[in-house]
């Protein structure tokens, strides 16, 4: 049975991206992902501690108050620890990231499965290009140890971080925030109907990874899109969008997850992707958790010995990057 209406396929088709408000329950879908993370936190500032670069674990503060605490207190972000996928480069053995069961949970949730199957089918595999963004107030972070997953991030298209092999695999980018993102806090913000004028030139820039130039963005079209716990928002791969700098108090965190039909390629195959739904052949789908997380393992171990250089593929010297 479909989920989105009609009008709401439409829209997504019209404009590149559907605002679905409460898809996910807070307390069922979301408070255990927190909970994880705060495990994760622990032993982050019990690593920290330990080697001395911290003067307290800081256990007493709640979740985002201590984040921001060791965080300047230790004078650098350590957004790695809290990923769930591998860095684009210089992958080591011990390369810190994080595929706990409760995020296995949120990539296979059936209320966001059945949003997807609606956009790319009954045949659904979980596209390795993912991440979690916790991003701090950039008032309270030192920015010159910050990148695009704790501070705002440039305009770009998904399309245009994977290698051309997906320019044409039916990716869809589904993005969830756990706390409210409003626009103070840094909301994403994009550009409707940009994704029907094909991929644009990304440039690469050492600070900020890759963008797009604003000379080629429609900029008089920017639409900010504040979302509340648990809504989620669907964008085509080629819809324009970046993220507003969180100038809030608060922590903004959100998932950023991409789907696609199963057997179109991924556009990192050098990273684990994986069966989330499939209608026609269900012993295909991953339900175990921790092999998903080994499949990470076994994939940093490989990128460790055998580092993969070809993730990128712009030039900073095209005409349009000047």
């Amino acid at each position: 049975m479909a989920v989105l209406t009609p009008a709401q396929r439409q829209r997504f088709d019209d404009e590149g991206y559907l605002h679905l408000k409460g898809v996910l329950n807070t307390e069922r879908d979301l408070d255990p992902i927190i909970e994880e993370y705060g495990m994760v936190l622990d032993r982050l500032a019990a690593d920290l501690f330990a080697a001395g670069t911290i003067s307290s674990t800081h256990a007493g503060m709640a979740f985002s108050p201590r984040l921001i605490k060791i965080y300047q207190e230790s004078h650098k972000v350590h957004s790695q620890f809290f990923d769930l996928s591998l860095p684009k480069g210089d992958v080591k053995a011990d390369t810190p990231m994080w595929v706990g069961p409760a995020v296995f949970r949120a990539l296979t949730n059936p209320r966001l499965l059945d949003v997807v199957e609606d956009i790319v089918g009954p045949e659904i595999y979980s596209n390795p290009v993912q991440h979690v963004r916790i991003k701090p107030p950039e008032s309270q972070i030192n920015r010159s140890e910050s990148n695009a997953l704790v501070r705002l991030t440039p305009w770009h298209q998904d399309n245009g971080v994977v290698l051309p092999e997906a320019d044409e695999t039916q990716t869809l980018t589904v993005w969830f925030s756990l706390t409210d993102a409003t626009v103070e806090m840094g909301c994403l913000q994009l550009i409707p109907g940009s994704h029907k004028d094909g991929l644009r030139t990304h440039c690469p820039n050492l600070k900020d990874g890759l963008a797009i130039p604003d000379k080629l963005l429609e900029l008089d079209r920017v639409t900010p899109v504040p979302t509340r716990r648990g809504d989620v928002l669907l964008l085509d791969r080629r819809m324009c969008h970046g993220s507003l700098a969180n100038v809030s108090n608060q922590v903004r965190w959100s998932f950023d997850l991409r789907y696609n039909p199963v057997g179109q390629p991924s556009g990192r195959e050098a990273f684990p992707g994986f069966v989330a739904r499939s209608r026609s052949n269900p012993a295909s789908e991953l339900h175990d958790a921790a092999a998903w997380a080994d499949l990470w393992y076994r994939t940093r171990e490989m990128l460790s010995q055998n580092d993969i250089k070809t993730f990128d593929r712009w030039d900073a010297d095209a005409p349009a990057c000047a």
